[in-house]
């Protein structure tokens, strides 16, 4: 299963987001779940980073399955394109969990 963790503030501003885990659709290298997932939060990323300009820490673990993303500004919000990026990002998780169901994806938001 992929456990995905959104972040946001006491204000509702996006913080970050981690995806953990293998989703267990299929054999490996033919898990569409897993791919799709991969896809899209590799390209949040590369997207934040060559169009919004917010300034992110990522780090990664292939053989486990994890990529964080974390912005780095403390105080303020995220600029406007990266607003959008992330509630892009949330739109394609949820239909992902829409199509293929809790078995293999948990969506969760958390307070930071």
């Amino acid at each position: 299963m992929t456990d995905i963790t959104i972040q946001k503030n006491s204000r509702g501003w996006y913080k970050g987001f981690k995806c953990d885990g293998h989703a267990g659709f299929a054999e490996y290298g033919q898990d569409i779940v897993c791919a799709a997932l991969s896809v899209l939060t590799i390209n949040t990323i590369n997207s934040i980073e060559a169009f919004a300009g917010d300034l992110i820490d990522v780090s990664s673990d292939e053989d486990k399955g994890i990529i964080t993303c974390s912005f780095r500004n403390r105080i303020g919000n995220i600029s406007d394109e990266a607003t959008l990026l992330m509630k892009s990002y949330e739109l394609g998780v949820n239909g992902i969990y829409e199509q293929y169901g809790k078995e293999f994806l948990n969506i969760k938001f958390e307070e930071v």
